[in-house]
């Protein structure tokens, strides 16, 4: 297939594209590059790509393509609240006309990269995808909006596809240190202290970047019957932790590291257990090959490969937030979180 994948150059689009360039596909990229400099080792994905801020896309950047792949977003809490509008033009609004630009130009198979994150506050049930979604912030709101409105547009020849994604953890060439199990493991590594910043209570189910690429290659070409405008949790039930079951694989991990509750200690509202099964049963060819204690060792060896220091893990190369807002003071960008002055073209 022809695939066009937004955000190919972010955490798991830089894991994703050489996977489904394997899998025999043929993968352009469309790509703001806010985070160009920022990550581990040199981004793996060798295709062609556009320069070019989500926002701005065109019905022509998307002729010819079989499937759009959309991770394109301000990826999590932190970015979602530092301006809210931001997040409802970006997550939602350009999410939602990219899927209107890609029907008109004929893109049949169209797989939105949403977040479990919308269950919000739903204890320790397990719950799937008919589980009541209860988003807390605004990035897990953009997510429901989008999901519900691209839903609309779904026709014989357009399919939307929801890929709800766990929390993604894992070694990527645009490596992240703001997501929970990446997080741990470098605090551990820098500063021997697993630190938690809550009573470590709440349930987060987790999922490798490579185990996401993979479910989404199966949903490229699964039959249109059986994913057409459905929602899949990605990840795998064994996989569901208390923030302090992660912290405790850390420790047992990292040598000589021991655990540090901080802040508050009280508990974190964001608490929610993922039923699977779905994925499993629909997408037979997914297999996760990954668990948290796998992901841990990873995330180690990583970090005594590149030898991360304290400074180097809390700074904007590992942390999005960071980044965007030295984009922000550096006059990068302007007050629409658009380049100035930069010339968008294909490269």
């Amino acid at each position: 297939m022809r695939v066009l994948i937004t955000g190919h150059n972010g955490y798991i689009g830089s894991v994703m594209g050489p996977i489904l360039q394997s899998a025999g596909h043929q993968v352009v990229g469309l790509d703001t590059y806010f985070f160009e400099d920022c990550g581990i080792g040199e981004n793996g994905s060798k295709f062609s790509s556009i320069r070019k801020d989500v926002r701005d896309a065109t019905q022509a950047d998307l002729q010819g393509f079989d499937a759009v792949i959309h991770l394109a977003a301000l990826c999590n809490d932190p970015l979602g609240d530092l301006n809210p509008d931001w997040t409802y033009e970006i997550n939602y609004a350009a999410s939602y006309r990219l899927a209107e630009l890609s029907k008109k130009a004929g893109v049949r198979r169209f797989l939105y990269a949403s977040s479990c994150s919308m269950y919000g506050a739903a204890g320790d049930e397990m719950i799937n995808e008919e589980a009541p979604l209860r988003p807390l912030t605004p990035y897990a709101i953009s997510k429901v909006r989008a999901e519900q409105d691209i839903g609309e547009l779904a026709s014989s020849d357009f399919s939307p596809v929801f890929m709800r994604n766990a929390t993604a953890y894992g070694v990527s060439s645009r490596f992240r240190a703001d997501v929970v199990l990446n997080n741990l493991v470098c605090w551990a590594y820098t500063t021997g202290k697993v630190r938690i910043m809550s009573d470590g209570t709440p349930w987060r189910p987790i999922v490798h970047v490579e185990d996401i690429a993979t479910a989404f290659a199966a949903a490229l070409t699964a039959p249109q019957g059986a994913i057409h405008n459905q929602a899949f949790n990605v990840g795998a039930n064994e996989e569901n932790y208390q923030v302090r079951d992660l912290a405790e694989i850390v420790r047992d991990t990292v040598p000589g590291c021991e655990i540090e509750y901080v802040g508050y200690g009280g508990p974190d509202p964001r608490s929610y257990r993922v039923d699977f099964s779905k994925l499993a049963a629909t997408l037979t060819d997914f297999r996760p090959k990954w668990n948290a204690r796998l992901g841990a060792q990873e995330l180690l060896i990583a970090a005594q490969r590149v030898g991360l220091t304290l400074e180097e893990f809390q700074n904007r190369k590992y942390i999005r937030l960071s980044q965007l807002k030295h984009l922000l003071s550096a006059g990068c960008l302007d007050d629409t979180l658009r380049w100035r002055g930069t010339t968008q073209e294909a490269t």
